[in-house]
């Protein structure tokens, strides 16, 4: 697999993660990340797939309803084989919003892994902080 293929691959699992935004669908939003992965953000810690799908089920009802992400990746690497690191600028719309407000603008980082049994990519952990 080249450094191409694998960043397809990479940018393929967070296109559908903000699919799975964009219809609300806790359960899959869960399933891209590993089993033992971390979200944290400022204020959160979710520990563990369940605890991410909790927290995002919550936010879907609540005050993410109707919302979807902007993410723009703007840097993928591969520090060893079978590890994705991507950086990107994110932000959430809200209902009615046609730009994201500055104060909510995010750097994330993304750290995906590859499984060796069947090559899929997951992401096992997730950071965001205020530009």
């Amino acid at each position: 697999m080249t450094s191409t293929d694998a960043g397809q691959d990479v940018r393929a699992v967070l296109d559908r993660l903000y699919a799975a935004w964009a219809d609300h669908d806790a359960d899959a939003f869960a399933a891209l990340y590993t089993e033992d992965a971390t979200v944290v953000m400022p204020g959160v810690l979710n520990d563990g797939r369940e605890e991410i799908r909790a927290y995002i089920k919550a936010g879907f009802e609540g005050p993410l309803k109707g919302s979807r992400p902007l993410d723009e990746p703007r840097r993928i690497r591969f520090p060893r084989p079978g590890t994705a690191v991507v950086v990107s600028e994110a932000g959430i719309l809200l209902p009615g919003e046609s730009q994201v407000p500055a104060d909510r603008w995010r750097r994330a980082t993304w750290v995906l892994v590859r499984d060796p049994a069947d090559g899929a990519w997951a992401i096992t952990s997730y950071h965001n902080a205020a530009v």
